[in-house]
């Protein structure tokens, strides 16, 4: 991507629309849109809100090396859905007992946001469906990855991966995807945050409160 003076999104709801433009071509009775909380539900909300289709989380967490959070090794996802890096852990010395450990926190993690997103509500049921799952961003792949896995083991016939912002290399990356739909691929890449004016973190009550809507 050529220099641009003014970065392409103002922020998540920004990104959300733009993003919705690309996949209305998706427009179907049997699509669910699922946001990767918490930054992707902003978006994902715009997204589904476009295409008239119901909207739910699927809820993913990322593996940190234990001497740098973070950066993933991998990612969990609902279901007991799990992508791990085994040759880079390898690589840099991690132990399978210090690679348990930092699974058991984001376990207990995951499950509880699993809770506070959806409180009593059950999730939306992906059986035959298309699942279009979307974040604010892809950066190293490995979350869209193990939230693909877990869409297909609830059932997902198709899925379908969309963000506002992606490396070139994306694509690669996500083999267990039918499908990446993205609106900027800039290189260098970085983080996703750069490329947006107003990045604030997102809280679990926002998700809740866009999910209630």
């Amino acid at each position: 991507m050529k220099f641009r003076s003014v970065l392409p999104f103002a922020d998540r709801v920004d990104a959300g629309r733009q993003l919705a433009r690309r996949v209305r071509h998706l427009a179907a009775p049997d699509v669910v849109v699922l946001g990767l909380p918490r930054g992707g539900v902003p978006v994902a909300f715009e997204v589904a809100r476009e295409l008239g289709a119901p909207l739910d989380v699927i809820v993913v967490r990322k593996l940190g090396y234990p001497f740098r959070p973070e950066l993933a090794m991998g990612a969990i996802g609902e279901d007991g859905c799990e992508v791990l890096d085994r040759a880079e852990v390898a690589l840099h010395g991690v132990t399978d007992e210090q690679v348990r450990a930092v699974e058991r926190r984001e376990r207990e993690e995951l499950e509880a946001r699993v809770r506070r997103l959806r409180g009593d509500r059950q999730r939306i049921d992906l059986t035959a469906r298309t699942a279009l799952i979307v974040d604010d961003g892809i950066a190293t792949g490995a979350t869209a990855q193990v939230a693909c896995r877990v869409a297909r083991l609830q059932g997902a016939a198709r899925v379908v991966v969309a963000a506002p912002v992606a490396p070139a290399s994306a694509a690669e990356e996500l083999d267990a995807a039918d499908a990446l739909v993205v609106v900027e691929s800039p290189e260098p890449f970085g983080a996703v945050g750069r490329w947006y004016r107003r990045f604030e973190p997102v809280t679990d009550e926002e998700v809740a409160a866009l999910l209630n809507a």
